[in-house]
């Protein structure tokens, strides 16, 4: 089958097409026929060999898909051949073809198309995880996403408002990214170009006011996230775009406030966990998504023969949502 591999020989790692062998599903495994998969930026940190594939994962990019059923191992009871299904992936998605375990496939709604399910699950998951099962969301809470605009910030925003009516802040880097954010369900986007992050919740919420903060930024945000925090609020990080390292670190607001700070990802879980995960997830919100008030945010969709050009539009952070690649 034909799929996107990387070519590193240049020194300047590349996509493009190559031929591998097809994935042969186990017994309780689906064979899918890929129609569309969706961009992440763990993709461009494995495409230059900075984040290595957990064990008995494909090596081939792509962390989710849409598609159909091509086949079903002798002990699948929930899938037919045919039948159209999205889900995430360790690995595989840039392919024309990949395998899935049917406990971490979902049923695609009759009215949505291979592309918006594509785009569904890795940052719905990944938002769901972070503030449901990690940040423990409450009813009513007040909540901060960073990178409100990004895939899991959009997801983040719709899932805090759907399922616990949080009151939902954002910071963002451009007017059209903030809209993006306040059509979707925030009632507070910061510029963090332009304003204090800190400064502007202050305002608008009074000191220690989040109960929860989902941080993409890291150590130049640890100080504004830590003094934002409520009692016993919770953040939870999930990448470190800005820096890794916090060079005076401040441990009393961690005690007196009684903080609970988290990190995690998602790829190097447990199948185990995934299962669990995608279960309770798509049983919260398959109703939500049913009745559209969960969707998928799509910046730009590129046949996969223009995966350069996808790639190079997330390393410039010039998508507000997800950007999917179809045509396999």
């Amino acid at each position: 089958m034909k799929a996107l591999l990387v070519n590193d020989h240049s020194g300047k790692p590349v996509m493009e097409m190559g031929e591998v062998k097809e994935p042969i599903p186990g017994e309780y495994d689906l064979l899918v026929k890929i129609k569309a998969t969706a961009l992440n930026r763990a993709d461009l940190l494995q495409k230059r060999g900075k984040y290595p594939v957990p064990e008995g994962e494909s090596t081939i990019l792509g962390l989710e898909m849409a598609g159909v059923v091509e086949s079903v191992g002798k002990q699948v009871t929930k899938f037919s051949e045919g039948d159209h299904i999205f889900g995430l992936l360790g690995g595989g998605g840039y392919a024309e073809k990949c395998t899935i375990h049917e406990d971490m496939a979902m049923l695609m709604p009759d009215f949505m198309s291979f592309e918006e399910a594509a785009a569904i699950p890795e940052v719905f998951l990944t938002a769901y995880q972070s503030l449901i099962w990690l940040g423990e969301l409450k009813d009513k809470e007040t909540v901060l996403v960073h990178a409100g605009a990004s895939g899991v910030g959009t997801a983040a925003i719709q899932l805090a408002k759907h399922l616990n009516h949080a009151k939902i802040a954002v910071t963002a880097g451009s007017k059209e990214k903030l809209d993006l954010c306040r059509s979707l369900g925030s009632i507070l986007q910061i510029n963090y170009k332009e304003e204090d992050f800190a400064e502007a919740i202050r305002n608008r919420f009074g000191e220690n006011s989040m109960d929860l903060i989902i941080d993409f930024v890291g150590s130049p945000y640890w100080e504004s996230n830590i003094d934002c925090l409520s009692m016993d609020g919770r953040v939870v990080i999930l990448s470190m775009l800005g820096g890794v390292t916090v060079e005076k670190l401040n441990l009393i607001p961690i005690l007196r406030k009684r903080l609970t700070i988290r990190g995690s990802t998602l790829r190097n879980r447990s199948v185990e966990y995934k299962k669990r995960l995608t279960g309770e997830f798509w049983e919260k919100t398959e109703q939500l998504f049913k009745q559209e008030e969960l969707s998928p945010v799509i910046s730009a969709i590129f046949d996969w023969n223009d995966v350069e050009k996808a790639h190079q539009m997330m390393s410039e952070n010039r998508n507000a949502g997800k950007i999917v690649l179809t045509g396999m």
